[in-house]
């Protein structure tokens, strides 16, 4: 029987049409470090290097996803989901930062807001 090998999450990845506008969103959101910024490339990481890190790709044909996606609609291919220790405090500095607070709010303990390129995130305790 083979090992199984070891396998780390290293980072997620959001596509955007201008990753350097929705890393510097991110940026302000998390106050997380830029490491890299090559053309259509940025990757953010937290302050104490721990990971996984967030990049953020060039997708010159993004398309808004839809939330709630309903048939036929671009629905998103993941989310972010952030731990927050005062949900009002947190929304509001969100909203600073440059996100949208979605209409459909399905939980009263999370909050869904939509990041500059559209990508769903959750706010919760």
């Amino acid at each position: 029987m083979t090992q199984t090998p070891r396998l780390t999450l290293a980072g997620v990845v959001l596509g955007a049409p201008d990753p350097r506008a929705l890393a510097e969103f991110y940026r302000r959101l998390l106050a997380w470090d830029l490491v890299t910024d090559e053309p259509g490339w940025v990757q953010l990481a937290p302050p104490d290097g721990a990971r996984p890190a967030l990049s953020f790709q060039e997708e010159p044909n993004h398309v808004r996803p839809t939330w709630p996606a309903g048939p036929g609609d671009q629905q998103m291919m993941i989310h972010l989901d952030i731990r927050v220790d005062d949900l009002e405090a947190a929304g509001a500095h969100a909203v600073e930062a440059g996100a949208e607070l979605a209409e459909h709010q399905p939980q009263d303990d999370v909050r869904v807001y939509l990041d500059p390129a559209g990508h769903p995130f959750c706010l919760f305790l």
